[in-house]
């Protein structure tokens, strides 16, 4: 699930209600919470939309939580220099007692890159690169690196964390090129936002494909989904792709996703508060006793 740290759609959410919110979430089953990785908002003709810095927010909730995975939908790496990145995750990692999965991804929203002084240009060959030096130090521990973005000499993760390899990396993005550094270098592959399953399309298809291209088993490579969820009335259908309406419509939704060969969705609640979280946790509560003993099963 989700934690709302932007202003959007109602109004900038404190941290004591983005704590108590994934307490909730926590208590109430949910496997694992994830933040967004923006510095602000800004379209054309309409006032700058604030957000909360996603990494010290993070920090603050793997010392409130327990037992929840935390993860970042996704870390922008040209925001912060690859090689500490590498660092402050296998100290959150630790922090968490291996709760981090590092989602990592080249960035999409300019203004926030101008507005910040951050270059936008080859947002994809810095994201390459940025994700060699990260995935290396992780796994290995030690990294000399020379690129056209950045380099790295003698560069060594001590002490090395709490799980060998580090947490596992998530990347997310659509395009054939960020399918391919996916399957070359991550352990999840993530893609968003979707709705009903019926909107996947041949999204798996795709990332089977890169998968095969790289000589990776698609077995290999965990998938997950962010998918919009609306709790509501049963036959409710808000505009734009989301799964809603009675909790046993989306434990449905969930179900078709599973059957899909999805290991894990993200659920994006917006607007996200306490109510539409316990909607939605019935919603998981019915997916679970109706659907997950059939694949237990082997059915």
């Amino acid at each position: 699930m989700t934690l709302p740290l932007a202003e959007y759609p109602r109004r900038q959410p404190g941290y004591d209600e983005i704590r108590a919110l994934a307490l909730q979430a926590e208590a109430a089953g949910f496997d694992s919470l994830w933040v967004f990785d923006h510095l602000l908002f800004r379209e054309p003709g309409q006032p700058s939309e604030g957000i909360w810095e996603s990494w010290t927010t993070l920090s603050a909730l793997a010392e409130a939580t327990s037992r929840a995975e935390l993860g970042t939908l996704v870390l922008c790496t040209a925001f912060r220099n690859p090689a500490v990145l590498a660092k402050m995750a296998v100290t959150l990692d630790a922090v968490s007692n291996g709760r981090l999965i590092l989602g990592l991804g080249a960035g999409w929203h300019r203004p926030e890159f101008d507005a910040f002084g951050i270059p936008f240009d080859r947002r994809v060959s810095r994201f390459e690169e940025a994700l060699r030096v990260i995935s290396t130090l992780l796994r290995e521990g030690t990294l000399d690196f020379e690129g056209e973005h950045h380099t790295v000499r003698g560069g060594e993760l001590r002490p090395r964390g709490v799980r060998a390899g580090g947490p596992p990396i998530l990347v997310g993005g659509f395009r054939r090129r960020m399918l391919r550094l996916a399957a070359e270098h991550a352990d999840l592959w993530n893609g968003c936002w979707y709705g009903e399953p019926s909107s996947l399309g041949d999204t798996l298809d795709r990332v089977a494909r890169a998968c095969a291209e790289a000589g990776r088993d698609p077995a290999s490579l965990g998938v997950t989904l962010g998918v919009n969820v609306v709790p509501g009335a049963p036959g409710t259908r808000p505009p734009g792709p989301a799964l809603s309406g009675s909790p046993a419509e989306i434990a449905k939704g969930f179900a078709g996703y599973l059957a899909l060969g999805v290991g894990h969705l993200v659920c994006n609640l917006n607007p996200h508060h306490a109510q539409a979280q316990r909607d939605l946790a019935e919603a998981l509560s019915l997916y679970r006793a109706e659907y997950e003993p059939i694949r237990e099963r082997g059915v």
